[in-house]
């Protein structure tokens, strides 16, 4: 048995009148206590059949327990983030949380997987061959980083080709601290659309077509081109001691 459902099998179960159930913890000191031990965002609903607390009494403690630690300046505050709550560390402590953490080694992303992740992130579900298209380059082995970190995923299949679509993750939400995707900074109209970068890359290849009224102007050209040659040659001096060519007759001016 999982530990959610021990979890669930033994809490109270809150009274149907909105009232704890008996014997329930105190509902804040319960609320850090679990908080400072999940691995992702709690959903109230689960706090609540947790706790054995009404729902409504739970999410008004998440929120004072927050503005608390607002208030506090703590070093750590908490969040409501991909539909759950979770603690973070208060970004004035950023540098302080790094140095600790990653003790001179860096794991950030590279520019590279950086610029993959925004065009998945505003394009989703998108293609691989289209996320191509936008940044310019082939991205088999940055999606592949991504994946890997569990930053996007597979998102269904285009109908039209066939291929595999991408989206972004609930772990991508957290990291970014975002609620939803709704909350993106507004980027996606600066984004080239893929059929203008396609577009594009036809640009520089010739046309073959055939204009009606070229023909003559065509063969026109050939008369000049030749009549050009020929006063060429004439206009051509003798090379010096080279004799003259018997029976070659004078060429008219």
């Amino acid at each position: 048995m999982s530990a959610d459902a021990s979890a669930t099998d033994t809490a109270p179960a809150p009274e149907a009148g909105g009232k704890a159930a008996p014997g329930a913890p105190a509902l804040k000191p319960a609320l850090e206590a679990v908080l400072m031990v999940v691995d992702e965002p709690a959903r109230e609903d689960h706090l609540a059949r947790v706790l054995g607390h009404p729902r409504r009494a739970v999410a008004a403690a998440l929120r004072e327990l927050a503005d608390e630690y607002t208030a506090q300046d703590r070093g750590f505050e908490l969040r409501l983030v991909a539909g759950g709550w979770r603690f973070y560390t208060r970004p004035a402590y950023a540098e302080a949380v790094e140095a600790f953490v990653l003790d001179g080694q860096h794991a950030r992303l590279t520019q590279a997987a950086l610029e993959t992740l925004a065009v998945v992130a505003y394009r989703q579900p998108v293609s691989r061959s289209r996320v191509s298209a936008v940044r310019g380059v082939n991205c088999d082995g940055v999606m592949r980083t991504l994946l890997q970190r569990g930053l996007v995923t597979e998102a269904g299949t285009e109908p039209e080709t066939g291929a595999i679509l991408y989206g972004t993750t609930h772990y991508f939400l957290e990291r970014m601290g975002l609620r939803d995707l709704g909350e993106l900074p507004e980027l996606a109209p600066f984004l080239p659309e893929a059929d203008q970068v396609e577009g594009e890359s036809r640009e520089g290849v010739p046309s073959f077509s055939v204009d009606e009224d070229a023909d003559d102007s065509g063969d026109s050209q050939r008369i000049i081109d030749a009549k050009q040659r020929q006063e060429q040659r004439q206009e051509r001096p003798e090379w010096p001691g080279r004799p003259e060519q018997p029976g070659r007759p004078e060429q008219p001016e």
